[in-house]
């Protein structure tokens, strides 16, 4: 076994439960695989850890990009597992944490993206303009209900690369994924929450969000050009938020859809999750978590 992955639905845990885990192990370091905690400055509402909630771990892909970077999932690949490359020459364990399947699924799998055209990209960009990334993610829906299920519907940069994929190969975009073949062995835990307790976790997640400070470090990222950006602006919670400040949402509205937006996401994480026969599920809320992972961990070394 080269890495450890630890996966699951937003708010369910996994960044506290991969601390004590290293910290158990000793020689052990994190490997973000979250497309929004790259981003420098998106700190509170993408809820990546602290100095002090990392307690002493060595985290990587973290503060990578500036925010008027569009990153790839193909560039986020190459730079992760440069990352993950880079913990094991040092004789340490990779433990690889996200909840986009996605994102994990590129980094640990031996994944590749299928070309792009400029022509069809820009005429997809134009309609996008046109009509919204709603009416764009209904069209993807009709064509390729997969993909829209694992792409938020306000996501008009990953909607408009469905489609043009679609168009270029001549079938389904997440249909074209292949059979899992690892590019590191890898143990891979989920861990399981219901959905009462995953909303409920959502909704103070979000609570917290506003207490420390959430609105406030949009307002600056705004005035760094954050609502011009082609993805970082589109970020659950800051395109809220961005809808408060242009006077489009009440604060209290921005906060509520915050939540409720999370919340689909979440389900379309678990759905992803669970298609992944080689993920071992425990509960979020076991007493014994850490010591499970680790024993797994040790079965596998």
């Amino acid at each position: 076994m080269d890495v450890l992955a630890i996966v699951g639905p937003t708010a369910s845990g996994k960044s506290a439960v991969a601390v004590e885990v290293a910290r158990l192990l000793g020689r052990a370091e994190i490997v973000g695989t979250d497309s929004m905690q790259v981003y420098r400055g998106m700190d509170i509402g993408t809820a990546t850890p602290t100095m002090a909630e990392r307690g002493g771990v060595p985290h990587q892909m973290l503060d990578v990009w500036p925010m008027d970077h569009a990153v790839s999932v193909a560039e986020f690949q190459t730079r992760a597992r440069a990352a993950i490359d880079d913990v094991r020459a040092r004789g340490a364990l990779p433990i690889v944490v996200g909840g986009s399947g996605l994102y994990v699924s590129a980094v640990l799998d031996d994944l590749a993206f299928p070309g792009t055209d400029a022509a069809v990209r820009a005429r997809y960009e134009e309609e996008l303009a046109e009509v919204g990334p709603e009416a764009l993610h209904a069209r993807l829906a009709a064509v390729d209900p997969d993909a829209a299920s694992s792409i938020l519907p306000t996501n008009g940069r990953r909607i408009v690369r469905a489609l043009e994929v679609i168009e270029l190969t001549g079938g389904p975009f997440v249909a074209r994924l292949p059979e899992p073949v690892e590019v590191y062995p890898t143990v891979r835990v989920g861990l399981d929450i219901d959905r009462a307790a995953l909303d409920a976790r959502i909704a103070e997640r979000v609570n917290v969000m506003w207490e420390r400070g959430f609105v406030e470090e949009v307002r600056a990222l705004r005035a760094d050009g954050l609502a011009a950006t082609p993805t970082a602006s589109r970020a659950l919670g800051y395109s809220q938020v961005l809808a408060f400040l242009a006077g489009e949402l009440t604060q209290e509205q921005a906060r509520q859809e915050t939540i409720d937006a999370t919340r689909r996401f979440a389900r379309r994480q678990q759905r992803w999750f669970r298609r992944d026969r080689r993920i071992t599920w425990l509960p979020y809320d076991s007493p014994r978590l850490v010591d499970d992972i680790v024993a797994l961990v040790g079965t596998a070394a």
